[in-house]
């Protein structure tokens, strides 16, 4: 798996919200030709994450240099790879918005959006 990308991103698919973010992302890394792949958790690429789909559901995932971020360390290292989101990466990641953005996204934007998940699957 030598040609597998440096960067990869697990998302939710069937959430319309996280499916057009990541679709932007993953328009953007390939218009720049970096190394990021983008895998939906509704996929066959779950299994090699090594993090069951209803974890996968609850909160972005990326995998770099062999670790596995979630949340907002996970945007974190995906716009610290993308030169037009550094300056975001900077931003979110000053220490005294780190905090408060996983807060956020911990407590409000990542429940929300788990729980229209659960809706859409019907349970």
């Amino acid at each position: 798996m030598s040609d597998a990308p440096p960067t990869r991103v697990l998302y939710n698919d069937a959430c319309p919200v996280c499916r057009a973010e990541i679709r932007h992302y993953a328009r953007h890394a390939e218009r720049e030709g970096l190394p990021i792949a983008f895998d939906d958790l509704g996929s066959d690429a779950l299994a090699g994450w090594g993090v069951d789909a209803d974890a996968a559901a609850r909160r972005l995932h990326v995998l770099h240099e062999g670790r596995v971020s979630s949340g907002i360390p996970a945007f974190l290292v995906l716009w610290a790879r993308m030169p037009r989101y550094r300056w975001l990466a900077r931003v979110i990641g000053a220490p005294v918005i780190r905090p408060l953005a996983t807060v956020v996204y911990d407590r409000v934007l990542a429940p929300v959006l788990y729980r229209r998940h659960l809706r859409r699957t019907g349970r």
